[in-house]
């Protein structure tokens, strides 16, 4: 079993580390971390380096494919080249899976179009934007909902960060069983007990919302960012509007 995770320039560590610490200790894994071409890629923080082990051309058709999010998702989310890899590898692909704003590379490859996604809270807004069903109360969403998983092309998206540790724990029971899900969880010993009872906007003061907003709009306002989302929901605005005059065409030749 091939589980491909995207790697990118700007990726968030914990989107992709929760995860794929779940999913390494399924029978016959197989995890590559994937970009354009292997070698090393650095995390949002500028610090943290992780390596591509192998390039796009090299994983056609693996049967997982995660893609965790950072404060670069908007920029790679109009890289044509990675959002070809996404729709083409989600073709044969069993799972394929977000974490975080990773939704909005599969929401800008046409995965999530009137489908429901999640992403971490300061996403959805650009998720809806994008023509997708934002889902913020939920943290782990499948896109055609709860029951409806296949055999094949099920798409899982799940909130922010630290909710790829749920994603990876709940894909490996479905992959895996419920057994096996929790050796797994026991053997990373995930019990989580957190000091503080922010971890939701339903349940953080204003103050905190607040001062969480302000510490990471010092990245989320850089002027790359900042041009990279006002094209994305350009591209997205422009290519809505193509479709919907074919299909009025379409219709008054009919």
């Amino acid at each position: 079993m091939q589980i491909a995770i995207l790697l990118y320039p700007g990726f968030t560590a914990l989107d992709f580390i929760g995860p794929y610490e779940s999913l390494r200790w399924l029978p016959d894994a197989e995890v590559r971390f994937v970009w354009r071409e292997p070698g090393p890629i650095t995390a949002d923080s500028g610090v943290l380096v992780v390596a591509a082990t192998h390039s796009f051309d090299e994983t056609p058709s693996p049967d997982i494919i995660l893609v965790p999010g950072g404060f670069s998702t908007m920029q790679h989310a109009r890289d044509e080249k990675v959002l070809d890899w996404v729709r083409k590898a989600h073709e044969t692909a069993t799972w394929t899976a977000s974490v975080c704003s990773g939704s909005i590379i599969l929401a800008a490859a046409g995965l999530l179009d009137g489908k429901r996604a999640t992403s971490h809270w300061a996403a959805l807004t650009a998720l809806k934007a994008l023509g997708v069903k934002a889902v913020g109360d939920e943290r782990i969403v499948v896109a055609d909902g709860p029951d409806e998983t296949r055999a094949k092309n099920t798409i899982v998206t799940c909130a922010g960060v630290s909710a790829g540790i749920d994603l990876g724990l709940w894909l490996a029971g479905q992959i895996g069983g419920d057994g096996r899900a929790k050796v797994i969880q026991l053997s990373m010993e995930y019990n989580p007990r957190p000091p503080y009872d922010s971890g939701h906007m339903s349940k953080a003061s204003a103050a905190t919302k607040a001062a969480s907003t302000a510490l990471m709009s010092k990245d989320l306002v850089k002027p790359t960012q900042l041009k990279a989302m006002s094209g994305l929901l350009w591209d997205h605005a422009i290519s809505a509007a193509r479709s919907r005059r074919k299909r009025r065409l379409v219709t008054s030749r009919g």
